[in-house]
């Protein structure tokens, strides 16, 4: 009878996985059919009898702790305490508040794991806005998704068992607890801290910036694509706000938008700038980030991608520099123009928002034609490579590993949940275990794998030494065989996934799909592993940089915020601000 029924769930199995397969595309997502086999990694794991793991005292997370989480991200670690909120702006007066510990996203939410919830059935698809990365678009699939409502954006975090930040637990995650003004300190922006000024003229990955992290690790806090929070906005909201975890106020016109964009300039990044827009509206540059307060440990899912760890990657680089050199300077019909010669075969592109260049042929040179910005004399940046060069990621001759608890089928880069006895054997707790003594018998308990990390749900316990879920419960049967107790403690599956009592985790429904690679990652087809995106960044050996001037040809007027007589109108857009004693509206940046 067991082979009978292991059977029927096996075909069942395959027809969900082959309806799963025929839905339109997702990015980078492995989907594999289980099939009976006599391999130990598909069969149902017999039920078990055997003595239970007594709780292990735990000492908690620490600051900066970081978690897999069940949508592919990361969560990070935000230890409870007091930090310094606002900056002094008229909305934004400087004041201490105190918040609960609470876990927020790394990175913002990508267009993969938004599309995983989208085949979920739970959330509904972006709008496609003009001048934004496509949604389904692979090479987009670590970009932050963008084109959602505030709902739609709360709707996603509900999905993962969190919310929207507050705007207090966003600027903590953002400025760390003595009120930096920036992410990463006190350094003005530059493009290697922060994706503004149209430094790459778009969306990028969102781990892509490395340099420019918060003091909690969380990427892009600054830069990229604004980010919805929960807050309805209040003007005058800091003056009376509660000191202890504020929500914001109660209701309201416009919800509150943090951080700043790829397009903002050098005075829109500091991380206390307060904003806010329509809950009903989505644009191109607004995405979102959730944190979870409380987080339940979820049961695992029955197989997950493969992934080559970060600490075994290696990089190839070996070039000669090529020619770059500015050879003219010139105004014509009020612009400054700049010509810089290169060489043939070399690759380019400009840094920053104040200079556009074209290609030209001309005489036998190569040269590129640089446009400044109107009514402005600057000094910008090209980067000119030559592309022998590569500092592409070389997986070939390493080994792809799962998370502990899982087995590794090499031929399609797949992890399968393979739940173990609790009972070490004659050669003691397998790899991704170690042993723990609990009323004089010895126990298997799941740790850390090859990568370094625990298994999704679970943080890296110092005070125990083992992988445990956030809610204390440290004797959670993850990775162990044992169905009774794995019922009793799992808080189910995530929406749009069902729990296999054989198998003790959960599959996708019809139309769901297995979590993909992580922020930063892409399914290596030749690998058979999730392995990390790196950019189209020219930089580094073979490359050189040419400082490019242009000189300002005409003298400019505002005709974008001086119009504006209302000051809500002049605040909500983010080119401009309200000059009180003036009581006037004015450009955030003056002309020049």
């Amino acid at each position: 009878m067991k082979r009978v029924r292991y059977f029927v769930f096996a075909f069942t199995l395959t027809i969900i996985l082959i309806l799963s397969a025929c839905a339109s595309p997702t990015p980078e997502t492995v989907v594999v059919v289980v099939t009976a086999t006599g391999e130990a990694s598909t069969q149902v794991p017999t039920a078990e009898s055997a003595p239970v793991l007594q709780p292990i005292p735990l000492g908690g997370p620490g600051s900066g702790e970081m978690m897999k989480w069940i949508d592919g991200s990361v969560l990070i670690y935000i230890p409870a305490g007091d930090f310094v909120m606002g900056d002094n702006g008229f909305d934004a007066p400087v004041h201490t508040v105190t918040l609960d510990g609470y876990w927020i996203q790394e990175t913002k939410v990508t267009n993969r794991m938004y599309d995983q919830c989208v085949r979920a059935g739970i959330c509904s698809s972006p709008t496609q806005t003009l001048g934004g990365p496509v949604f389904n678009n692979p090479e987009f699939a670590s970009h932050p998704v963008v084109g959602v409502t505030w709902e739609q954006a709360q709707t996603y975090c509900g999905w993962i068992q969190g919310s929207l930040p507050t705007e207090a637990q966003w600027e903590k995650a953002a400025r760390g607890l003595n009120g930096n003004p920036y992410p990463w300190g006190t350094n003005s922006p530059s493009c290697s801290l922060v994706n503004f000024s149209n430094c790459v003229g778009s969306t990028s990955n969102v781990t892509s910036q490395e340099s420019g992290k918060s003091p909690f690790g969380l990427f892009d806090m600054a830069g990229n694509v604004f980010e919805w929070v929960f807050d309805w906005y209040g003007q005058n909201y800091y003056i009376q706000s509660p000191s202890t975890n504020p929500t914001g106020p109660d209701s309201g016109q416009y919800r509150s938008i943090r951080g700043s964009s790829f397009e903002s300039t050098e005075e829109q990044i500091p991380s206390a700038i307060r904003r806010f827009d329509e809950p009903s509206d989505n644009r191109r540059d607004t995405g979102f980030r959730c944190a979870v307060n409380n987080p339940q440990p979820f049961a695992p899912y029955c197989q997950l991608s493969a992934a080559v760890p970060a600490n075994s990657q290696t990089s190839v680089s070996s070039c000669t520099l090529p020619e770059g050199i500015v050879t003219n300077q010139y105004c014509q019909q009020g612009d400054g123009y700049a010509v810089v010669q290169i060489s043939f075969g070399a690759t380019w592109e400009e840094r920053g928002t104040r200079i556009q260049c074209q290609e030209r042929i001309e005489g036998g040179l190569r040269t590129l034609v640089c446009l400044g910005p109107r009514g402005m004399e600057t000094t910008n940046e090209v980067v000119v490579c030559n592309p022998t060069c590569t500092n592409q990621t070389d997986v070939s001759g390493l080994s792809a590993v799962c998370d502990a608890g899982y087995t590794l089928d090499a031929t399609s880069g797949t992890c399968v949940y393979s739940p173990i006895s609790a009972q070490p054997s004659a050669g003691g707790c397998p790899l991704g275990y170690v042993t723990k003594e609990s009323n004089g018998q010895q126990f298997c308990v799941v740790s850390t794998g090859l990568d370094g990390f625990c298994p999704v749900g679970l943080y890296f316990d110092d005070s125990a030494g083992i992988c445990a879920p956030p809610n204390g419960q440290s004797n959670a049967p993850f990775g162990i065989n044992n169905s009774l107790l794995a019922q009793q403690t799992f808080a189910g599956c995530v929406a749009g996934y069902s729990y296999n009592e054989g198998f003790q985790c959960c599959q996708p429904n019809a139309g769901s799909v297995l979590p993909g690679c992580a922020a930063g990652y892409t399914f290596d087809q030749t690998a058979r592993a999730c392995v990390p995106v790196v950019e189209a960044d020219l930089s580094g050996e073979g490359c050189i940089t040419v400082r490019v001037n242009t000189v300002k040809c005409v003298q400019l007027e505002d005709k974008v915020c001086a119009p504006i007589d209302s000051e809500s109108r002049c605040v909500a857009n983010t080119a401009c601000k309200w000059n009180e004693p003036a009581d006037a509206c004015e450009l955030r940046v003056p002309l020049p």
